[in-house]
């Protein structure tokens, strides 16, 4: 997918059909962005380091729209370097705009984008709430396999200024060392437990200490006691995550600890 396609996807957003925003795109086109995307993913780490300054983005859901405004009003790469951390597709309406416009920049500019998984770039997550529908709608389920392939192959956290942990969910009982990231062989489906699920499913929850069943039915809450520990143990001084919706569209959670996006 050229630059230019990109522009001419972003001049038509104003249209109410999803459809017209990826006119001219064929579903080849869109199946060679997500091959080259796996590829260049597989060449990092698990554990992205990345520098400052930046702009972080949590959840987007198929809001096409907000990722242009992000652009819009932050900048766009190469002029401004992003930190994204997953939850691309699903619920929205325009998913295969939102991922592919993101895979277009990485590919262009790859040390301007790190782009990480969240819980809902797993097939057997976007199967039920929309991106399976999507893709099986505009174009095939083809499309959606070779997406799903590409996901399974995202890093799973960034490591800012060796000094801010991000991830799409938080933390894990069982990563004690930022090291033990490196042993994760990708690609890999989401698992039902352990670190890969943890740091795409978990949340924080200060009523508590420690670590406790999430009531997603999935993963665990953390207290501000495990935080502080795993920040300890890892040497980093924030942790930065998304996963959850906050009023404000940012929020701190153990005295400016976590931050969520």
């Amino acid at each position: 997918m050229t630059e230019k396609t990109i522009a001419n996807n972003q001049r038509q957003v104003g249209s109410s059909k999803a459809k017209i925003l990826m006119r001219g795109v064929t579903e080849q086109q869109l199946l060679d962005l997500a091959h080259s995307a796996r590829a260049l993913f597989m060449s990092e780490p698990v554990l992205v380091h990345i520098t400052s300054p930046l702009i972080i983005v949590g959840d987007l859901h198929g809001q096409h729209t907000d990722l242009l405004q992000y652009f819009k009003r932050c900048g766009k790469p190469p002029d401004q370097k992003y930190l994204f951390l997953g939850d691309y597709v699903d619920r929205g309406r325009q998913s295969l705009e939102t991922i592919s416009l993101i895979l277009a920049y990485k590919l262009k500019y790859p040390d301007k984008l790190a782009v990480l998984r969240g819980n809902h770039e797993c097939s057997r997550i976007n199967r039920i709430y929309g991106f399976y529908d999507e893709c099986k709608r505009r174009y095939s389920t083809k499309l959606w396999k070779v997406f799903t392939d590409c996901f399974n192959c995202l890093p799973l956290a960034a490591l800012v200024d060796n000094s801010m942990f991000c991830a799409h969910g938080g933390l894990s009982p069982d990563l004690k060392k930022l090291e033990q990231l490196n042993e994760i062989r990708r690609p890999t489906e989401v698992p039902d437990m352990g670190i890969i699920c943890d740091l795409l499913w978990s949340d924080p929850d200060g009523s508590y200490a420690g670590w406790k069943e999430n009531e997603r039915g999935v993963s665990y809450t953390f207290g501000e006691d495990a935080l502080i520990r795993f920040m300890n143990d890892c040497n980093v001084k924030l942790v930065v995550r998304a996963h959850q919706v906050v009023e404000d569209g940012y929020e701190f959670f153990a005295d400016k600890k976590v931050n969520f996006e």
